[in-house]
């Protein structure tokens, strides 16, 4: 199917009886003609139904009043709220994100961005820390500002915002310690980066009481299903096991189910512990004990940080470290 042919700036002047100059002075500011044009101009665009053709302006202006935004899902709720907090500073600026997402693909995230930079965004927000040489080289050649999101302890290209993974995953775990918790799993997903992070800082929160670790991880995505599936194998591996912490909600609220379902008391016989604080957590019976991340204002913060960057300010905080909030909820 070929595309239908849009309406330009000339048909509009046509229909208009003003020059093409005339209406793309309009087209940049309305108030930059007088009043009776711009509705003579304004009638004729809403019967057009013009669309107007943002690529050329944006490869050839300075600046686009676009920034790119890379995510690795555009399924997960925690991405979902980290936008949010980005759009409530954009909109308010008349910035337009332009959104892609990488399925945790760092070859993908190189094509994707390649796609964006190639719109001259302003800035990018990337939420991932590693980077496969071809991006990190178009990056450098860009010249544009740039803010990695979700961790604020690793090393990052320019800027940074978000929370010790790493601390918070480890500072839960000596909580259930001090529960009394012996026999704790940690079940992840993915096996992306944070959560390979949240691993390490299990470990030695384990290994520090002289507990031994037991870790069930697979590079499966995130589910409720997958949340049952490896409560059944720790079940399996060990029955005496009294402790689950999870690298997200969705495989913590799978065990809570399930234990449900096998008549298993929470948090008596096994506690149950996520990551993320959604609300879904906070809203059933028992309430899981979860680590809630600052996801909405990490958005926002980012935001400013790439828009102040944009505008030609100095930031001198490159790296921002939010707190998170232990929820010990009903499941601990």
């Amino acid at each position: 199917m070929n595309k239908k042919h849009r309406p330009g700036l000339i048909e509009i002047a046509n229909l208009a009886g003003v020059s093409k100059m005339t209406v793309s002075r309009f087209l940049r500011d309305s108030k930059l003609v007088s009043k009776s044009l711009q509705e003579k101009i304004a009638a004729v665009i809403d019967d057009l139904g013009y669309i107007p053709n943002k690529a050329p302006d944006m490869l050839s202006n300075a600046k686009s009043h676009a920034i790119g935004v890379v995510l690795p899902s555009l399924t997960n709720q925690v991405f979902a709220d980290v936008l949010k907090g980005i759009e409530m500073i954009t909109d308010a600026r008349g910035y337009q994100t332009m959104i892609t997402h990488t399925g945790y693909n760092a070859d993908k995230e190189e094509m994707r961005l390649r796609s964006l930079l190639s719109y001259n965004v302003d800035g990018v927000i990337l939420t991932e820390r590693s980077h496969n040489s071809a991006t990190l080289k178009m990056l450098a050649i860009a010249g544009i500002p740039v803010v990695e999101i979700m961790d604020s302890i690793s090393p990052c290209i320019d800027m940074a915002v978000g929370f010790n993974n790493f601390a918070a995953t480890k500072n839960m775990i000596k909580r259930m310690i001090a529960k009394g918790r012996k026999h704790i799993f940690y079940f992840s997903a993915r096996q992306d980066y944070r959560s390979i992070i949240r691993q390490k800082a299990y470990e030695e929160a384990m290994l520090e009481a002289n507990l031994y670790p037991h870790t069930l991880a697979t590079k499966e995505a995130s589910s409720y299903t997958l949340g049952a599936k490896l409560l059944h194998n720790a079940l399996n591996e060990h029955p005496n096991i009294d402790g689950v912490f999870s690298t997200n909600d969705d495989l913590a609220l799978g065990v809570l189910f399930e234990c449900q379902r096998l008549a298993i008391e929470v948090p008596k016989q096994i506690a149950i512990v996520g990551f993320h604080g959604h609300a879904i957590g906070q809203a059933i019976s028992p309430k899981l004990a979860s680590i809630q991340t600052p996801r909405i204002e990490m958005g926002k913060t980012a935001a400013e940080l790439l828009l102040a960057r944009i505008d030609g300010k100095e930031v001198a905080n490159k790296v921002i470290d939010l707190p998170v909030k232990y929820l010990d909820g009903e499941s601990l």
